[in-house]
């Protein structure tokens, strides 16, 4: 994989889920056309084929994917709980496009409800519209992550209730959350 040499990088995960995330894939995709910046994706089930960037649709090898993170200078990913989870742990710009029905990304809007809790923490971009992500870089490159324990403790608490509840349909059959 081609990221695993450079030097700087910007980061795209869409997550696990069936439902691909054209708009997003597609977006980046355009961007990075048009930066000096290695931009690495991973797809997910998105249907479209990036012609600008590095990606990959999944990866088995956890410690290649959080190698990715380190790498990052900036992580692009959407509104998904666990992984903002991880990606907070890196203290790395992010910017959070949320997953929305609306465009068959997701069964719901769930992702919303997150996104609305960093934006309130500034702890991240949040892109609602997807013309708008190229701002977004911009924006995040001045973002300075800290140590937020009031936001972990968000995170964690909205994992515990998914397993209560038993939300198992968010996932596909090969994602499992790690229990305590």
């Amino acid at each position: 994989m081609k990221a695993e040499w450079c030097k700087k990088m910007i980061f795209v995960t869409v997550g696990t889920h069936y439902y691909g995330f054209e708009r997003l894939i597609k977006k980046i995709d355009e961007i990075a056309g048009k930066i000096d910046e290695e931009v690495v994706a991973q797809i997910g089930s998105t249907r479209y084929k990036p012609k600008n960037m590095t990606y990959f649709s999944f990866m088995e090898d956890e410690e290649k994917f959080l190698e990715l993170y380190k790498k990052a200078r900036i992580i692009i990913t959407h509104g998904g709980v666990g992984n903002l989870f991880k990606i907070y742990s890196f203290q790395k710009p992010v910017i959070i496009v949320p997953r929305l029905k609306k465009f068959n990304e997701h069964i719901d809007d769930h992702q919303l409800e997150i996104t609305e809790v960093l934006k309130n923490e500034e702890e991240a971009v949040i892109v609602y519209d997807i013309e708008d992500l190229e701002d977004a870089l911009k924006k995040a490159k001045k973002i300075s992550i800290k140590e937020n324990k009031k936001l972990v403790s968000f995170l964690k608490n909205y994992i515990q209730d998914m397993k209560k509840w038993k939300f198992a349909w968010y996932y596909p059959p090969h994602f499992h959350l790690k229990k305590e």
